[in-house]
């Protein structure tokens, strides 16, 4: 893997491909999932994977934790704003009622790979509480030796005291929420965090013995332009994150309430927002940084770093990973999981999840079944997202004739592939465009043409 270039993008590219494009987490993508679930069926599903995948690499768990202190209004994550800590109690037995409820349906001790807390803000919840969750869950497993816990931290909340305690647990990677420095973005998204804090939060994961510190940056926020966000890219590298995931700002207010407070007037347009994600491209190319795709930068020292160069780089829901398991489970309210053959989502209100859990039942509300071609066409875009190439199976010849191919000759024309048969190689160029790639092999998306709203645009 090349270090990226500091060359700035071709606008007119950018310009083109800066349509509504999902970040392909999953496929097929969450839109295009059932309502509803069998709840038989896919009890019956988890158990026959388990059998197979808990063997091969063990197993991922996604925590997710809602509750948030106050609003950030450029948020599109499932959260609940309190600032009532009596909450943590009932939330933390519901969890533990809901491992205990899959326990039940596995035919042996789990083994865990993966541990991810995220939100919300997992460091509402306060290390005692977080211990006891974890601790509960660690009993009843074998920890995997090449095991990854990771956590997202708020810098304004995340004490000594929470991550020594996650630190003891087994937890060696922090992601800190900085989204932007500049005190008037800050007031406008409610999210007033000094720069002291993120410096004292980083610090502070680094003398315990983090071994990778994660930034989340956003650009495309209200009040942005170019000078406000240099000051926060160059303040953020300043402190040397292991990674940085450089998003662009989803306006979606039609589902995120919060969102509907801006003035829209105060979003930068199209080509001030084009402006900030080049701005940001060449400073982390001019910082040593490297491109692992999907927004995703991280320095040579790190394990992204090193499994992306390796080719064995994996993504799941919980974004790009070191490890690759064949099975994810999502606990908590509106947490995903992954079976490797069928995607289910929880209930995505907290009375609603409680509901299902003290009543016994898995608290999955939506979900879907894949087929043998959604997990062709899956792999398919998992090998592109994470490696940047893959080869297409003639099995498959009629839907990629179809659907596919004439999407990849208009990328391979725009210099953004290369074609040779059934193979695809992404070129230098069409590494910044890998959602537009991918979606060639989207038939969801293609068959079905959901409404430009459903997904943000690539750019």
């Amino acid at each position: 893997m090349r270090q990226i270039s500091a060359a700035m993008i071709d606008t007119g590219l950018l310009n083109k491909y800066n349509v509504p494009v999902p970040r392909y987490t999953s496929y097929p993508t969450v839109p295009y999932w059932n309502d509803s679930i069998d709840i038989s069926e896919w009890t019956a599903d988890f158990q026959n994977q388990f059998k197979i995948e808990n063997t091969k690499d063990g197993i991922s768990l996604y925590i997710h934790l809602p509750f948030c202190e106050s609003l950030c209004t450029y948020c599109g994550c499932n959260k609940k704003i309190t600032t009532n800590h009596g909450v943590e109690d009932e939330y933390i037995g519901a969890i533990l009622k809901e491992w205990a409820l899959y326990l039940r349906l596995m035919n042996d001790k789990p083994v865990i790979r993966e541990i991810h807390l995220g939100g919300g803000t997992p460091t509402f919840f306060s290390p005692v509480n977080l211990e006891r969750l974890l601790n509960t869950i660690i009993s009843s497993a074998i920890i995997h030796d090449k095991h990854e816990f990771s956590l997202e931290g708020h810098p304004n909340n995340t004490t000594e005291a929470h991550l020594n305690t996650l630190f003891d647990i087994g937890f060696r990677r922090v992601s800190y929420g900085v989204q932007d420095n500049d005190p008037d973005v800050q007031r406008i998204i409610n999210r007033i965090q000094p720069f002291e804090n993120v410096q004292r939060a980083t610090e502070l994961a680094r003398a315990i013995g983090y071994t990778s510190v994660n930034f989340d940056l956003i650009y495309g926020l209200p009040l942005q332009d170019t000078e406000r966000m240099r000051r926060t890219l160059l303040q953020s590298i300043s402190l040397r994150p292991d990674r940085v995931a450089f998003y662009r700002y989803a306006h979606v207010p039609w589902t995120s309430r919060g969102q509907r407070l801006f003035d829209e007037n105060d979003l930068p347009d199209a080509g001030e927002k084009m402006k900030l994600y080049q701005l940001g491209k060449q400073l982390f190319a001019e910082n040593g940084y490297y491109d692992i795709g999907m927004d995703h930068f991280a320095l040579p020292g790190d394990d992204l770093y090193k499994v992306a160069q390796s080719g064995t780089l994996h993504r799941n829901f919980m974004g790009y990973t070191t490890h690759r398991t064949g099975m994810l489970l999502g606990l908590g309210v509106s947490a995903i999981s992954d079976t490797g053959t069928a995607y289910a989502q929880n209930e995505k209100t907290i009375q609603g999840y409680y509901q299902r859990i003290n009543a016994g039942l898995p608290a999955v509300q939506k979900g879907y079944f894949l087929t043998d071609e959604d997990r062709a066409f899956r792999q398919y875009i998992l090998d592109l997202s994470c490696r940047g190439k893959t080869t297409m199976r003639s099995a498959h010849a009629g839907l990629l004739a179809t659907y596919t191919f004439p999407e990849l000759k208009k990328l391979e024309n725009d210099g953004l592939l290369t074609l040779a048969g059934l193979h695809v190689s992404v070129t230098e160029a069409g590494r910044h465009f890998i959602r537009n790639i991918c979606s060639a092999f989207d038939l969801q998306l293609q068959r079905k043409a959901k409404s430009a709203r459903t997904f943000s645009n690539a750019v």
